[in-house]
């Protein structure tokens, strides 16, 4: 049983959902295990005010679960999750005819302000991948890394997860392996093909030798085993203040952002960004939007002579 679930009669139903969640439509494992907490706690509220059955659910018992979340004074993202769990569920019911209608169509559900993600500007970009030195595999290795991470905007855990099949030098892209195991194919520009194409003809063989096995992974240790994302991690950290950037700044997923919020201002479509990205909902990839439109209004301010904290022109 996932943990959290509710050991009320109920819980077959909640257990056939989120194995409906995970197979089918491919949720990860930590999103399923926070949709059985939720769940749980949802089905024992049901319990305490005397809902046994599935199709006895009602809006006002929605409505008094979302008060009960917000008098136990958990946060608007944690109620907002919550929610969400509970209306995908209930939906799959419905979708299965064991509700007539959907209960939570009535209730209003709490909202937060996605906070919007760190980006690195251009030039700190260029200028971390520029502190790499390059005389050696581990240098080889690394810059193949940093091109790879800006250049096609994936998460770590797929940067260090590639394998050497995966990648297809004469077309330029890469097989990758997103949440929920879902694989998608990008494409890698120019300069991060020549920097993963350097690695793997003279840093790759160098560092593989000192591996007991074989390695699938493109990216190896100095043992010759495959990056962790904690090695990688510490490796940026480094390659940042080498560059003169706060270290605090800098993180494989602070990358992935400044690759999303690059293409965007270059005219890249949102449809495409999601794409590219993974995203399974546009909602995700329309924050890149907010943050394009604060750069530009950070670069109007600072350089227009009428922006406000630019040069004041004269009448």
């Amino acid at each position: 049983m996932v943990p959290g679930a509710d050991p009320s009669p109920m819980a077959g139903a909640v257990a056939v959902f989120l194995d409906h969640a995970s197979v089918e439509r491919g949720l990860s494992p930590r999103t399923i295990e926070a949709y059985g907490h939720d769940l749980g706690r949802f089905t024992r509220f049901l319990d305490g005010v005397g809902v046994r059955r599935v199709e006895d659910i009602r809006p006002e018992h929605m409505a008094g679960f979302a008060v009960m979340l917000e008098s136990e004074g958990l946060g608007a993202r944690s109620r907002a999750r919550a929610m969400v769990a509970t209306r995908r569920w209930l939906r799959h019911l419905g979708a299965l005819g064991a509700l007539d209608a959907d209960p939570s169509n009535a209730v209003v559900h709490p909202r937060f302000d996605r906070p919007l993600p760190r980006v690195l500007r251009p030039d700190e970009t260029l200028a971390l991948i520029d502190a790499v030195d390059r005389s050696t595999p581990l240098g080889l290795r690394d810059c193949a890394m940093l091109e790879v991470l800006y250049g096609a905007g994936l998460r770590v855990s797929e940067l260090v997860s590639l394998a050497l099949g995966g990648y297809d030098g004469r077309s330029g892209v890469l097989r990758v392996f997103g949440k929920g195991s879902k694989e998608r194919i990008v494409p890698i520009g120019e300069p991060a093909q020549a920097a993963l194409d350097d690695y793997l003809a003279l840093g790759r063989p160098n560092l593989a030798k000192a591996a007991r096995i074989d390695c699938d992974a493109i990216f190896l240790s100095r043992r010759g085993t495959a990056m962790s994302r904690q090695n990688f991690f510490i490796r940026l950290r480094g390659i940042a203040r080498a560059a003169g950037i706060p270290s605090d700044k800098v993180s494989p997923h602070v990358l992935r952002h400044a690759f999303a919020t690059d293409l965007l201002e270059g005219g890249a479509d949102l449809r495409a960004l999601q794409s590219m990205l993974g995203h399974a909902d546009l909602s995700t990839t329309q924050i890149y939007t907010h943050v394009s439109q604060q750069r530009l209004r950070s670069t109007i301010e600072s350089k227009h002579p009428r922006g406000g904290r630019g040069r004041r022109g004269s009448r």
